[in-house]
């Protein structure tokens, strides 16, 4: 078992390794910190790496690898009512899915991480996984939908910037 000291390093190593678009390798070390994690008996800190290894593997184009990740996290997080890493968590999922082109999986795991972001009163946080599945179902032709879908990830925003409201008003006009 190694020392958490040792862990540290290794997570560090990963954020500067991710940092420095060594996607690989970060996925690697994130790894390597989710089972040091593990072997500790500390689920919840292996999620969250397995977590940071989904984003990297995302990143290096490795999606069906980035989804494997990332599986099953949400339900550690939910167990330890974390709702905002659970939240993240099916974030992750839906973006490897959509990257697979699973895109009815992808929009169910967008929604239902909107919502716990809503719950939790991140909105900037829910704006940018619906503006994920609008693009989405742009991209399959619903434009109403992923209009009423962007207006919502607009409306989300905690803070939203003069383009924001600039592009809220422009897609009101079209309703």
């Amino acid at each position: 078992m190694p020392p958490a000291g040792d862990i540290q390093k290794l997570i560090q190593k990963g954020r500067q390794e991710f940092a420095s678009r060594s996607y690989q390798a970060a996925a690697d070390t994130f790894e390597s910190a989710a089972l040091a994690f593990t072997s500790q008996g500390d689920p919840l800190s292996a999620a969250e790496m397995n977590n940071n290894r989904s984003v990297a593997l995302l990143k290096a184009g490795m999606h069906q690898q980035a989804l494997d990740a990332a599986l099953g996290t949400d339900i550690i997080f939910a167990q330890t009512d974390d709702k905002k890493r659970q939240a993240m968590a099916f974030g992750n999922q839906a973006a490897a899915l959509e990257e697979l082109k699973r895109f009815d999986e992808a929009l169910d795991l967008y929604q239902k991480s909107a919502d716990l972001f809503a719950e939790l009163g991140e909105g900037d946080l829910r704006s940018t996984v619906l503006k994920s599945a609008a693009a989405i179902k742009l991209k399959r032709g619903q434009l109403l939908d992923s209009g009423m879908k962007m207006i919502g990830s607009l409306e989300a925003k905690d803070r939203p910037s003069i383009f924001d409201r600039i592009l809220k008003f422009i897609l009101r006009l079209g309703k």
